[in-house]
């Protein structure tokens, strides 16, 4: 009995990392040099996304799943930033859509096709302008479409409407310093933040107030991160007085004392934490680190319990992290890791060593899946929603994503239109949103031009007919 209360119960305990074969990995990718923490990586079901070095500007190389082993140096890129890209940000839910935030104080909104590309994509979908410095975040909401939010370093934190390409939010008289990251609670209804100021606030931004803020997370001067949990507290990593690096646990209700604080190493790398909500297990990647340290996160002293740790030889530059639904199902695969480093990016993959083949469903819970739970307008109004699980009993299969339609220069249409495809095949002028009267005033100019159209071909066709005739009549 004694023994049972000193190595606890888990499931996770025996999660192993591997690293994949060579010829799994992506080669000669020029890894972006710009200092700036952010993960320099993106992936979802379909593409993997990195931040690239580009002479002039910035870039990032978007490659579809399967195109391992070297990638030619004219692969082409997404470079329509005139500065280097800090952030990018794949849309849960489309997984061709991916923001990116740039130096050059803009965020970019960007459709890739459906195999990847085939030419360079200079033109975004939509440019969001609104920062007066440069754009080092870029974030989702995990449940409502087509809202992004982004963080720039003029302390301003800005959330968009994607579908009208408008800043419908600016929160930008909360932080004093520069904030280090931005991260959404379960259903969206809250941010938290980690500042410089070395203050962790909890933000309500469609009240624009500040629920909660603890001064001094962690005491020391380096970056700090917060992420929410599924359950509403809050994880921190950051840095003690003596430079130590530390993890910490917050109940938001009441930020007096971490619910729990550890003590880690004495390593100087920024610990990027990324977070499974289905398994409640965290991934500290350590950026210059070459370990990925993983913990579990339960509702029983100490609540932080250290699982395990992959180490390899080389220090990650950045790392991308694979949505659930992304994940080998067959394999009890829980997490994929996409590392980056000076010159390639190499797959991580954590297993669940089970003896069985069947499906293990204590390892899969209902997961979020690719389908919005509101749209944008709802959400701005008021409304929240937890995202829309869906089984992975049977794997997921992606499915068609909707191209994100420009109305007018900088708007998108994305309207849910799963159960109309046949309406919309049959009649293309009701994919616009009819109920909008910008749409119809719109509609009503291009019918009135192709009115004017047809009325100068009609009167130039008797003009010809005309002439012909006069012709036949010189001719004989």
């Amino acid at each position: 009995d004694t023994m049972r209360r000193v190595v606890r119960q888990s499931k996770f305990r025996h999660v192993f990392g591997q690293a994949v074969k060579n010829d799994q990995c992506y080669d000669d990718i020029r890894v972006s040099r710009v200092t700036w923490d952010s993960s320099f990586c993106a992936v979802n079901p379909r593409f993997v996304a990195i931040i690239v070095d580009a002479s002039g500007g910035g870039a990032f190389l978007v490659l579809p799943l399967h195109k391992t082993g070297r990638i030619d140096k004219s692969y082409p890129t997404v470079c329509g930033h005139t500065g280097p890209v800090l952030d990018i940000d794949w849309c849960p839910h489309n997984d061709q859509v991916i923001a990116s935030g740039s130096e050059d104080c803009t965020v970019m909104v960007w459709q890739i096709p459906e195999n990847g590309l085939t030419l360079s994509l200079t033109e975004p979908v939509v440019v969001l302008e609104g920062h007066s410095k440069r754009v080092g975040i870029v974030a989702w909401h995990p449940t409502a479409r087509n809202v992004l939010l982004s963080a720039g370093c003029d302390n301003a934190i800005i959330i968009w409407n994607v579908g009208t390409g408008e800043a419908l939010i600016n929160l930008d008289d909360m932080h004093v310093d520069m904030i280090y990251n931005v991260s959404w609670n379960r259903n969206g209804s809250l941010i938290c933040t980690a500042s410089k100021d070395k203050k962790v606030r909890v933000i309500d931004p469609r009240k624009q107030e500040i629920v909660a803020e603890k001064e001094k997370t962690h005491e020391g001067a380096r970056p700090m991160r917060a992420i929410f949990l599924a359950d509403g507290n809050i994880f921190t990593t950051g840095f003690s007085r003596m430079s130590e690096r530390q993890l910490a646990l917050w109940n938001p209700k009441n930020m007096e004392e971490p619910i729990a604080l550890h003590e880690m190493d004495t390593s100087n790398g920024v610990l990027l934490p990324f977070y499974d909500p289905d398994t409640n297990i965290i991934y500290l990647c350590g950026k210059g680190d070459s370990s990925i340290r993983y913990f579990e996160i339960t509702d029983e002293s100490p609540y932080v319990h250290y699982l395990n740790t992959f180490s390899s030889k080389e220090p990650q530059r950045g790392m991308g992290f694979m949505p659930k639904r992304g994940l080998d199902v067959n394999k009890c695969e829980i997490a994929r890791f996409f590392k980056l480093h000076e010159r390639k990016c190499e797959p991580i993959i954590m297993t669940v060593p089970r003896k069985s083949d069947l499906f293990q469903d204590d390892l899969y819970p209902d997961t979020a899946g690719p389908e919005a739970a509101l749209e944008a307008e709802e959400w701005f109004e008021g409304k929240n929603a937890d995202p829309l699980l869906i089984s992975l009993k049977h794997g997921y299969i992606p499915g068609k994503n909707r191209d994100l339609k420009v109305v007018k220069k900088n708007i998108l249409d994305n309207k849910p239109a799963a159960n109309k495809k046949s309406e919309l095949i049959n009649a293309p002028k009701k994919a616009a949103d009819a109920s909008n009267p910008q749409n119809d005033a719109k509609l009503d100019e291009i019918l009135k031009e192709l009115k004017c159209i047809k009325d100068t071909i009609s009167n130039q066709d008797e003009r010809i007919s005309k002439l012909e005739q006069q012709m036949a009549k010189i001719g004989d």
